[in-house]
């Protein structure tokens, strides 16, 4: 997945999860953030910052802030659209006959419906952007949707589906994510419920640089 026209700044402050100041040469522009999760220790004071020009010229704001330079991992991509796209794009190349987003299973919206053979497969994709001491972890903020969907996929199991949950690693030198039990410890006791179901979980590790974002293998 490759951004068509990007820019780098200097992180100001963020007055809000959707919007932030970042400086753009020597303007203090109002940009949009791509992630509404708290990426608290990636969004600090005069760090490095890579901006999209948006391509609607009449939007109140020109740039969507997609990526934060962190000292001694690189750049880390925090588009939170960008995790499905790179997921439809690898999906794409691998031998399922039939691949649909957005698919609809009982009360809840899932990434990815795929077929192979009489194989049904669901996945779930959830993008990773906290990492600790060369582990990711995931929530950066409580998700009741994202426990809501380890349930579904649970579920999904026992009517005979391949369910799986995979984890979109939007950094360099991450092949692991684990659950952010200190921000949100019901989520961690889903998702040991959900693997005991038979849910698989997936690690999609990712080449990142300042206008792309590729996965380039996987691990479980």
């Amino acid at each position: 997945m490759k951004y068509n026209h990007t820019v780098c700044g200097k992180f100001h402050s963020r007055p809000n999860r959707f919007i932030a100041k970042v400086w753009i040469e020597d303007k203090l522009e109002t940009v949009h953030v791509k992630n509404t999760g708290r990426c608290r220790e990636l969004l600090l004071p005069d760090a490095d910052v890579i901006l999209e020009c948006a391509d609607n010229p009449n939007r109140k704001t020109k740039y969507d802030l997609v990526g934060v330079y962190k000292k001694g991992l690189g750049f880390v991509n925090i588009d939170s659209q960008a995790p499905n796209k790179v997921v439809q794009e690898w999906l794409l190349k691998q031998d399922y006959t039939n691949i649909r987003a957005e698919y609809t299973y009982g009360n809840s919206r899932m990434d990815f419906y795929m077929e192979r053979n009489d194989e049904r497969f669901l996945m779930e994709v959830k993008g990773c952007t906290l990492e600790i001491d060369g582990i990711g972890y995931f929530p950066d903020a409580p998700t009741e949707r994202g426990i809501k969907h380890l349930h579904a996929l649970s579920e999904a199991v026992k009517e005979g589906y391949h369910a799986m949950l995979a984890f979109v690693i939007q950094m360099e030198g991450v092949c692991e994510v684990r659950a952010n039990t200190a921000t949100h410890p019901e989520f961690g006791i889903a998702l040991e419920k959900a693997k005991k179901a038979g849910v698989e979980i997936l690690f999609l590790p990712c080449r990142v640089s300042a206008d792309c974002l590729e996965i380039h293998t996987m691990t479980s």
